[in-house]
């Protein structure tokens, strides 16, 4: 009878072995968050485990809630797995009881079977379905609209295994301050940082636009900080704005992920286009105010800030989504981010700044 109830006993408290994959871009990993928190929190005795990026995971790896980061290298356009081998070897060791593939791309697909989770849940367009999917997931979850806002994409691929949604949802990182000194040296107390860049050139505010709130937030007496991403393009910006901003304080480019997240913890205020830094910022409690005016952008991620707070300025959708099949470049005569007027942003950073005092 012991010995029974002891069997039981261990019954109760084996844990749900749980691999979440993210296989996209830092920006969505940070989205995907409030969905993780979901997970840990909705299943009983959980150890969940979650698989990225190498270069995404510091976003992750501080939060108490996940068990374990899995950083997986990797090269874009190079999915060379068989030389992640030892790797994919040691995932199978954890002997996972379920997998979900928040990406529902090729790579997330193979690395959802190659794990040897049991069941293996992940999502497709129903009219771009792939026979890799088809093979690697046990069960495949077809959005009813695939351009629906973020949130609502990875609740209805969770509703499958019965993950309720809650009614407040939030981005959250942690980062620890590992940087003190150099952070405080990098940017001082009270700075506004406005990040000029974006991943797409369409999702960029005119760099004319941030020279008028330049001289707008100067005359009210507020800091500027500007800064920008590390790739060549980005660079490029930053040295453009210079030459029309000779005064302007440039953040130096941070090449640490850690130690930017540091940096922007210290922001009073973070101004951005729609891209990964306005997460972070976002997900660390930092007071944002996020210019959006590309039509995707509007609709799947917009709305993530519009649920809690009033933090965002939307242009509306772009002529451009419709006239080019280009997705990185505006082909439109009129730009929609163009469209938001510096004087709009000013005030919405002042609006911003008084309740965030």
């Amino acid at each position: 009878m012991k010995i029974l109830k002891l069997h039981l006993e261990l019954f109760r408290l084996k844990s749900t072995k749980v691999l979440a994959i993210q296989f996209k871009y830092l920006g969505d990993a940070v989205i995907l968050t409030p969905a993780l928190k979901a997970l840990a929190a909705q299943i009983p005795n959980v150890e969940l485990h979650v698989l990225v990026a190498a270069e995404v995971a510091p976003l992750l790896e501080d939060l108490p809630w996940i068990t374990k980061v899995w950083a997986m290298p990797r090269q874009r356009g190079k999915a060379k797995l068989w030389h992640s081998a030892p790797f994919i070897q040691a995932l199978r060791r954890e002997k996972f009881d379920q997998s979900v593939d928040f990406g529902g791309n090729d790579r997330g697909a193979l690395l959802s079977y190659l794990s040897g989770a049991k069941n293996r849940l992940g999502s497709s367009d129903q009219r771009n379905s792939k026979l890799l999917q088809k093979f690697c997931y046990t069960k495949i979850i077809w959005p009813i609209d695939p351009g629906a806002p973020y949130f609502d994409l990875h609740f209805e691929l969770l509703n499958a295994w019965h993950i309720k949604r809650p009614q407040q949802l939030k981005l959250e990182i942690d980062s620890k301050d590992l940087y003190p000194n150099q952070a405080s040296t990098l940017l001082a107390k009270n700075s506004v940082l406005c990040h000029i860049s974006t991943s797409q050139p369409k999702k960029d505010w005119p760099l004319s636009h941030w020279k008028t709130l330049y001289h707008l937030a100067s005359d009210a007496g507020l800091k500027l900080v500007f800064s920008a991403g590390p790739n060549d393009r980005e660079k490029k910006l930053i040295s453009d704005l210079k030459i029309l901003i000779p005064g302007a304080v440039i953040l130096p480019s941070i090449g640490n992920l850690k130690l930017f997240l540091a940096v922007l913890k210290s922001a009073k205020i973070f101004v951005c286009g729609d891209t990964g830094p306005l997460h972070f910022a976002e997900g660390l409690g930092v007071p944002v105010l996020g210019i959006f005016g590309v039509g995707n952008s509007v609709r799947q991620v917009a709305p993530i800030y519009s649920e809690n707070n009033n933090s965002i300025i939307c242009a509306g959708t772009c002529a451009c989504d419709i006239l080019s099949n280009d997705t990185d470049s505006c082909k439109s005569s009129g730009s929609c981010m163009a469209s938001v007027r510096p004087e709009t942003v000013f005030l919405k950073l002042k609006e911003i700044l008084n309740l965030a005092k």
